[in-house]
């Protein structure tokens, strides 16, 4: 090649950079600063009973504070997982917390950060992961307590997430010797939620939760000066939110407000301004989730969102002030929390809250390990026990409808259930159908036990569920016989008890527990079942049927059941059901062996934390 056409490529390689470069500057750096456990509730700038949160605050006076933020989930792994892929949780198969094993990403999906890496972004993340899903080489430029935007290219856009641990459930696990430390804020100053006891305990945590809300409000401060000393804050946009919920008693792991709502504040740079529809420094009441996040982020950096991802933009091009106006629905989802298993779904639309609780008399109150570490929790299960409480506070250990309706805008903490009010009849059945169309739209996989899933869908589970749709929409609708009067369904529950699929039997079982007594004709029945179901989950479910109905002691029934499992996770979805039964108000006294127990699944950690409780 002669020297003048070397020259020539020279000079087009050097456009091309300068090109490059230019493009890229002028695409707006992101960064997240993102707290753990926090919902709206105990900052002021979202409600009046929080605490101020000065760094907070100045964020939203040059930015948009947004009053209708929602995590999808109400736990660590579960939220970031629906967040860095921008899909829900139950059709991916990562709604369980700390997942037995980790799922694949939809074909077609990418963690977000890999698309924004293929556009030239730098990606760094300080350092909290927590994903339920197989984690690619190709997400993080760099994750790790020492991540930094510092290390990127010249000129090169960044994407930054900065996790502030300070607030996390396990800061509020202090002894009764810790409480004679006097807190920074008046615990007389805040009010006490009306669904828990005023004590002095609840006060001091109250408090004391505030504490850590206000040193992570510095520590939020902090980061910013950084920004501003690097000389970033004009070209970058700040994104502040809570990773998901409170960690005051039941929020945290619960699909409540407390659990899902979360607070949200984004910083608009003022060459930025014209990518937001709402006015700097107001507020805007669109309804934002988690699923939307990462998709915001990508339409921010004018990198195309997939096809695959379920969230839509909230800012930037074509999100316009009527676009956002129209954002007024939200879905929430709640599974396995370590070893605690629950099914529960939500959608609020506007300022109505349904709930569908999918085996209500599991109560919320169940003993979790991790979560009793809190002098709250146990003192709060100790006035239950002692009768203390009023009608709001003890629903929380007792068996829950399995519908519920709230008008969270006047009853924030869901104390007054509107489901079997006439006025709210028609809401109820909207808000119903909307959720229905949500869970069999995805599908929804938790309508199979997790082992199952484990075992048959673990490779491809949006797959998966795509090819038992019509098994997953017949198993819904067993489930959903249970609201209905039990005369009208009584067939069909026969038929279901009756069929081969066990899966069927299985949602028969739990819905025959729910309508109780009324389902007594079906004892015979269950009691053949408890000894002979080929499936040891349907032996366990028909001997809790006959304990919660008819009060029979389930204690040899579920033993020998749960000696024969092989499979840990069968075991721990059993063992949840040992401790229901073992649970007020049912209160019978089922001892579990370990030494009768296979050693694959005695030695498993999550059964081992349920041992710990039962062998107590």
């Amino acid at each position: 090649m002669s020297c003048k056409t070397m020259g020539k490529w020279m000079v087009l390689v050097c456009l091309v950079c300068l090109q490059w470069s230019v493009s890229a500057q002028e695409r707006p750096n992101i960064v997240w600063i993102v707290s753990e456990d926090n919902s709206k509730h105990y900052l002021k700038l979202f409600d009046d009973n929080g605490v101020e949160t000065p760094h907070i605050e100045k964020l939203a006076q040059q930015g948009v504070k947004f009053t209708r933020a929602f995590s999808n989930g109400a736990v660590c792994s579960v939220a970031r997982s629906a967040i860095i892929s921008g899909c829900y949780g139950p059709r991916t198969g990562t709604q369980f917390h700390r997942h037995q094993e980790p799922a694949p990403m939809p074909d077609g999906v990418e963690m977000f950060p890999a698309y924004l890496r293929k556009a030239g972004y730098y990606t760094a993340n300080n350092a909290k992961e927590d994903y339920n899903f197989v984690k690619g080489d190709n997400v993080w430029d760099e994750s790790s307590k020492k991540a930094s935007w510092k290390n990127r290219g010249a000129n090169q856009p960044f994407f930054y997430v900065h996790n502030i641990g300070t607030t996390h459930e396990s800061r509020l696990h202090f002894s009764k010797e810790d409480m004679q430390q006097p807190t920074k804020v008046n615990p007389d100053a805040y009010q006490v939620q009306p669904n828990h006891p005023d004590t002095e305990l609840f006060r001091y945590t109250n408090a004391y939760y505030r504490d850590k809300i206000q040193q992570m409000d510095a520590q939020l401060g902090e980061v910013v000066e950084k920004l501003e000393a690097d000389g970033l804050l004009d070209d970058t946009f700040i994104f502040y939110y809570g990773d998901h919920g409170g960690v005051l008693p039941g929020s945290k792991g619960y699909i409540y407000e407390t659990g899902l709502h979360v607070p949200m504040v984004v910083y608009v740079p003022k060459k930025y301004q014209h990518l937001v529809a709402a006015p700097t420094g107001g507020e805007t009441d669109a309804f934002v989730s988690f699923v939307d996040l990462g998709p915001t982020v990508l339409h921010l950096a004018g990198v195309e969102v997939p096809a695959g991802m379920d969230g839509k933009p909230f800012l930037g091009k074509a999100v316009s002030a009527k676009k956002l106006a129209k954002r007024n629905i939200t879905y929430g989802y709640a599974d396995r929390f370590d070893e605690k298993y629950d099914l529960v779904r939500s959608v609020r639309k506007g300022k109505y809250k349904y709930i569908r609780s999918y085996q209500p008399f599991t109560i919320d109150g169940l003993q979790n390990n991790y979560r009793y570490k809190q002098l709250a929790y146990e003192e709060w299960r100790s006035l239950y026990l002692d009768g203390k409480l009023d009608h709001a506070q003890t629903a929380f250990f007792e068996p829950r409808p399995a519908e519920m309706l709230f008008d969270v805008e006047e009853d924030p903490y869901e104390t007054k259930n509107l489901a079997k009010d006439p006025q709210f009849a028609k809401t109820l059945r909207d808000l119903r159908d909307e959720l229905h169309e949500w869970v069999t739209s995805m599908p929804d996989l938790s309508f199979y036990p997790e082992h199952v899933l484990l075992s048959d869908a673990l490779t491809d589970p949006v797959t998966f569920g795509k090819q038992n749709k019509k098994q997953i929409q017949r198993y819904l609708a067993i489930a959903d016989l249970m609201l209905q009067p039990f005369d009208q369904v009584q067939s069909r529950l026969a038929k279901a008890l009756a069929s081969e699929d066990p899966w069927e039997r299985y949602w028969a079982l739990i819905a025959c527990s729910t309508f109780g007594t009324d389902a007594e004709l079906f004892y015979d029945q269950a009691e053949t079942m408890q000894q002979t179901d080929p499936e040891l989950l349907n032996r366990i479910r028909a001997a809790e049927f006959l304990a919660v109905a008819k009060g029979q002691n389930p204690e040899k029934a579920m033993t020998e059941a749960l000696c024969k499992s092989e499979n840990p996770t069968e075991a721990l979805l059993m063992l949840n059901t040992i401790t229901l039964m073992n649970s007020a108000p049912y209160g019978f006294a089922v001892r579990v062996e370990a030494s009768r127990l296979n050693p694959v699944v005695r030695d498993d950690n999550q059964v081992k934390w349920r041992l710990e409780y039962l062998t107590h």
